[in-house]
Order: C-alpha cells, then structure tokens, then sequence
C-alpha cells in the first residue's frame, strides 16, 4: 500500500513568497511492519552483504556484557501486540505476563572485555532506484547501508552513539550472507529494529525557522504569535491547535532521506566536514515516531481510518528523538556526522 501526505493546510509560499527560494524536497520512507528481503529497502530487514566480507563490529571500549537478548526483545514485542490486538480491554493473559516478565529479564554474559567485537545491528538499507532523494553517494554505488552499535558508551562522554555507513554497488554482491552475527545483547530495546517495508514519497519541505533571513524568520514568528491570541481568545473549546511552520508547513516528521534538518530540542549547529570544510548536506533522518500530537497533520491519508501505530520501527533514538545524519556533498567517502534532536 502506498503512503499519501495530506495536502497542507495552506500554501505557506503565498503567505511568505520569499520561501520559494528555499523550497527543496525530502522523501519520507513510511516504513510499515512487513517481511523485506535483501533485494528491498528496508528498516530492520536483511542486510545484502556478501559472504566474503566481514561484518561491521564496534570495538570502542565500553561494556557490553550486560542487557537484554535481542530474541528475547522480538519475542516480547510479538506475545505483546498479540494479546492486546486479541483482547483491546484486558491485554496479556496471566500466563503471558509471566512470559512478558521472563522475556524482560536482563542476562549477563561471562567474561565479556570492554574490547570484544561487537556485531553492529543492520539498522537500515537504502536503494537509490526507491528513494528519490538519495543522491549523496560515491559515483554509481546504488546502495546506502545503516549500521549502529546496540550500546549508549562512545565518545568522550560514555553516552554517545556508534554509527557505521557502508555504500556498495548491488550487483557486486556475489554470495549474499544469510545468517549475519548478532550481538548475545543490546544495551537499549530501541535499537532492535522491527523488519518494516517502504513506501517511499517524496513531498516539499523547507528549512528550520532558525535557519531562515532573521527578517523572515521574525515575520514567521509574528504571524505564529497572532494565530495563538486568536486561538486563545475564541471560546469555541473545540478549536483545533492553531497552525505552526515548523510541525505543520516546513519539515516533516518520521523517518525521510533528504531535506532540511530539524533543530528543535538545540541551537543550530553548523555540520562541516571534519575532513575539508564543506557544509554537510542531511542524507537520512531516524526517528522514534512518525508523527505525535504536534505533527499529526502529516498522517499518511491511508493511516487515518483506523488505528496505526506511531512507531513502527520500535526503534527510539535518546529520549525518544531523531538522529539526523550528514555527509559531506564534495566527497561522500568523507566522515559523516549527526546530530540528536
């Protein structure tokens, strides 16, 4: 089934013609659960790898013997959504609670150092044929592959993230692997993804507000000030929450490729290249939900009728945020960054 972004609700360039020049466009991924093979993009799914080549492992030094089995965690969230999808009122069974408990337990596992390769979790695969947006890769390699370490331990505060981006061309392949190395546990459930299919669309988008001509970006702000005094002296208590540029006009939510970062939980931040300075350009963004109460107004059309989980992927990033990825647009072989928001 094919995902549809509502029409917005209004045209925001009529209102601030000078937008137009900063229009650009990001496709939204919609990923939905499902059964994804190698050969599709995915978030969760089968990694196309080839047998010859190893698999991505983080050996930053931190702990990594104690968490949750990531066979115990799809295991949990399957006993979980049956019951409740069987029973909306009661939920789990006594006897699937005390499942549900076991599976929660934390394990430890014997002798692991701070140092062991840790397999990476394959977070998500991207082809260029399905994602208009993805465009940022070296030459003619057609796949983007995500992977993430299953722990909050890196970097110079011990709470960082450890990303690692591999770009390959598909019919290079050969032997695919099958069986790929999974880590014995994960430090957060949130980083076990649930297989999910997409539905690509591509939509406008426009920068974060803070981004903008101060003179425009003020002009926004006024005309956000004005709907919120109306809304607050209209004593209708059904009025809808009055309009916003940054949840219902600029940038969408959910998981996308392309567009504009969003800043809203920090200041903007500058994203050069580490490597030669050039301003990095936002590949992909990950996030926790595809729409909450601020950013309803995105709902695919085909997810209104009837209940839909918000958060497909069970993937949550920090406190429920998004990680923002960037690569550099000279050379895409340069270090990436990212951001969370």
């Amino acid at each position: 089934m094919t995902r549809t972004t509502p029409p917005r609700p209004l045209d925001v360039e009529a209102l601030f013609p000078e937008l137009a020049a900063f229009r650009g466009t990001t496709t939204r991924l919609h990923p939905r659960p499902g059964s994804p093979d190698p050969s599709a993009s995915s978030v969760g799914g089968p990694m196309l790898w080839p047998t010859d080549e190893p698999w991505p492992v983080c050996r930053e030094a931190h702990g990594r013997g104690h968490g949750r089995r990531p066979a115990d965690i799809r295991r949990y969230r399957q006993v979980l959504e049956a019951a409740w999808a069987r029973d909306p009122d009661s939920g789990p069974t006594d006897e699937e609670r005390e499942l549900l408990q076991e599976l929660g337990r934390k394990h430890r596992i014997p002798g692991a150092s701070e140092t062991d390769p840790v397999p990476m979790i394959g977070l998500a695969q991207l082809y260029r044929r399905d994602v208009p947006d993805l465009s940022r890769g070296p030459g003619d390699h057609d796949l983007l592959q995500v992977f993430w370490c299953p722990f909050d331990a890196h970097g110079h505060g011990g709470y960082g993230m450890a990303l690692h981006l591999r770009w390959r061309r598909s019919w290079e392949t050969g032997e695919a692997l099958t069986a790929p190395p999974q880590p014995p546990v994960v430090g957060s459930d949130g980083y076990v993804p649930e297989p999910c299919v997409l539905h690509p669309e591509q939509v406008v988008t426009y920068p974060f507000a803070g981004l903008l001509p101060e003179e425009l970006c003020t002009r926004i702000d006024a005309w956000e000030e004005a709907l919120e005094e109306e809304a607050e002296q209209s004593a209708d208590a059904d009025t809808a929450e009055p309009l916003c540029y940054q949840y219902d006009l600029s940038i969408p939510p959910g998981w996308r490729v392309g567009g504009f970062a969003s800043w809203h939980s920090t200041d903007p931040s500058p994203m050069d290249c580490l490597t030669c300075t050039t301003p990095m350009h936002l590949l992909l963004t990950v996030d926790s939900s595809e729409w909450d109460g601020g950013s309803g107004s995105w709902k695919p059309l085909e997810d209104r009728s009837r209940y839909r989980s918000a958060d497909p992927t069970q993937v949550t990033v920090g406190r429920w945020g998004e990680l923002n990825i960037f690569a550099c647009p000279t050379d895409p072989e340069h270090p990436h960054r990212w951001s969370i928001q």
